[in-house]
């Protein structure tokens, strides 16, 4: 019995948007052709593509969203300053999912303002991000007088380590 190797397929330098299904077909004269598919998975480290909040007023509810991509799927963690945040705990619940993280902060109040990260993590990296500036009308912050006071508190959706 002879052996014959097969055709290879190559893929040199190899992105994540040549993931997918592979089919090979094999061919002659004798009887009709044999299919054969496989799934080509492309591991990378996880990317935050887009962080974005909602408006917020004190007593009412705040939203922050975390997009991501990564493969694994990564795992979100949200931070407030250094201090990693904890769901269920001081009014916020954070909801994650296989490509983006949803934080919830209900009853906001002066505590709540602050610097919020969101990381992102597989087992080939990791990586954050923040918001600058807080994409919130000047009338749902307290009165201007507050501000020249506690300068430090008004980017409740302004995230950074």
């Amino acid at each position: 019995v002879g052996f014959k190797s097969g055709q290879y397929l190559d893929i040199y330098g190899i992105t994540r948007d040549q993931a997918g299904e592979y089919e090979c077909s094999a061919e002659n004269d004798v009887s009709v052709p044999d299919v054969k598919k496989v799934k080509v998975t492309v591991n990378f480290a996880p990317t935050i593509q887009e962080l974005k909040s909602s408006g917020v007023v004190l007593g009412g509810n705040g939203l922050i969203r975390c997009e991501g991509a990564g493969v694994p799927a990564p795992v979100f963690e949200w931070y407030k300053g250094e201090r990693k945040l904890i769901n269920g705990q001081q009014g916020i619940t954070i909801k994650n999912y296989s490509t983006r993280s949803l934080l919830t902060v209900t009853n906001v109040t002066e505590e709540h303002f602050g610097n919020y990260t969101c990381v992102a993590a597989n087992k080939l990296g990791t990586t954050n991000t923040w918001i600058q500036k807080p994409k919130i009308s000047s009338v749902l912050f307290p009165p201007p007088g507050f501000f020249t006071r506690h300068t430090n508190t008004v980017a409740f959706l302004s995230t950074g380590r």
